[in-house]
């Protein structure tokens, strides 16, 4: 999709804080009863307060994401003891989808009745159940995880990485130069078909044929019948060492242990996954150096968790979120949402005082072409409608760097310095 969807307009009439603030005393003054909360205001804060929305599913069958709403909450609590963004306290509404469509659906409602100038930093692979809620609202959706292909196709998202497109693009560019055949073991959803495509444009570019794309259920327990599948595809021709990708989000550590035990029967293979499937906990919770990720390529978009440029995110965890589990800071997820409220924050800040901040003028700075650094973690971000990748239905992809790691001696490190940008790579996809 590449022309601009409909939005219903969310431009209120010209009021300053400043004046809603005096005529709400106004008002109060003349109640001889007095005042209390004023309707509609959260907690008497009245347009001191700005409401955000992050979503994420947790507690289900398939792939969870509860270090994400725990970031935001933690966000805001660190911005709200420095005396909030510009003296207006951040209020964090959070919401776990359940990762299904009805739950994406309540989750975008609930953003509209509750007034979120803003989704932001959120996981969900039902974008069409979501994303005409809030378009109907005007709300926009910054920082999403990337999963969806509708994340990089509606006029009211603001990505942060170049999500699944972009990994996959540069895990299959990577592994052409060394694979012989390749198996894609991916989920049986919507946003999995969306998945081949894109491994396949990586390996074209690279002179290498198609993977053999293999489906598997997303909340399955166990996989044997597909690790059995995916080593017979690329153990046809001894010469040749192929390789396994597995792509099934949380699941995909479930899928290397019944790899590991049904590899043992099969010519020795390599692995590639992307960063989301596989983080630094599941290498040392499979075994570490003498795991099943041992020498496996792993994409990723932002730079290794040990990296300096970390190191702020780090420490608003451990001052505002020492003791809360969810929150692992080499988590895709939660590193997804801290860049995506830096994008807010530095929007937020960029209204001016005779402006309201709605989710209208969120909008607007955006849409004007505001260009936000994240301290080295992303290239400076800015969002056009049509940019670069808008011949293959990406037109908001505008970040499409990944930075390509490996798992040596157990640990998750840089394969190569700086980002790999993949933009060239995608513009060949043939994208459906």
């Amino acid at each position: 999709m590449t022309g601009r969807r409909r939005t219903r307009s969310t431009f209120l009439p010209h009021v300053t804080r400043r004046a809603r603030a005096v005529g709400a005393m106004v008002a109060c003054a003349a109640l001889a009863a007095g005042c209390g909360v004023v309707p509609g205001i959260t907690g008497g804060a009245g347009d001191d307060t700005i409401t955000v929305m992050t979503w994420a599913p947790s507690d289900t069958n398939a792939t969870d994401k509860p270090g994400m709403p725990a970031l935001a909450l933690a966000y805001a609590r660190h911005v709200n003891a420095e005396g909030g963004i510009d003296g207006r306290k951040l209020r964090v509404l959070i919401c776990n989808d359940h990762n299904d469509s009805v739950g994406a659906a309540k989750c975008a409602r609930r953003a509209v009745k509750e007034n979120a100038v803003a989704v932001v930093g959120s996981y969900s692979q039902y974008a069409g159940s979501f994303f005409p809620v809030l378009e109907g609202a005007g709300i926009p959706y910054i920082g999403g995880y990337g999963v969806t292909n509708d994340e990089f196709t509606s006029p009211l998202s603001y990505p942060v990485n170049g999500g699944q497109p972009a990994l996959l693009a540069g895990l299959g560019k990577e592994l052409a130069a060394g694979c012989g055949p390749v198996a894609l073991v991916r989920p049986d959803t919507i946003a999995g078909d969306e998945l081949p495509t894109l491994i396949n444009s990586g390996l074209k570019a690279g002179g290498h044929e198609n993977a053999a794309d293999l489906h598997a259920a997303e909340d399955a327990t166990e996989y044997s019948a597909q690790s059995q599948q995916a080593l017979r595809r690329v153990t046809t021709d001894p010469a040749e060492k192929g390789c396994v990708v597995p792509a099934l989000g949380g699941r995909t550590s479930t899928f290397m242990d019944s790899f590991r035990r049904a590899r043992q029967d099969y010519p020795d293979v390599r692995t590639g996954t992307v960063l989301g499937s596989v983080d630094q906990t599941v290498i040392d919770a499979s075994g570490g150096a003498s795991g099943p990720y041992e020498g496996a390529y792993i994409t990723g978009w932002y730079p290794v968790e040990t990296d300096k440029r970390w190191d702020e995110m780090k420490r608003v965890i451990r001052e505002q979120a020492f003791a809360d589990t969810r929150i692992d800071p080499a988590d895709a997820g939660v590193q997804t949402t801290w860049i995506a409220y830096t994008v807010f924050r530095a929007v937020a800040e960029g209204i001016g005082e005779d402006e309201e901040l709605t989710a209208s003028s969120v909008r607007r700075v955006l849409d004007d072409g505001v260009e936000v650094s994240t301290g080295g973690l992303t290239p400076t971000l800015r969002w056009r409608f049509q940019d670069r990748l808008a011949s293959v239905g990406f037109p908001r992809l505008v970040n499409a760097n990944v930075t390509l790691q490996v798992v040596r001696d157990g640990r998750l490190v840089a394969a190569r310095k700086g980002f790999i940008d993949v933009t060239r790579t995608l513009e060949g996809a043939e994208v459906a």
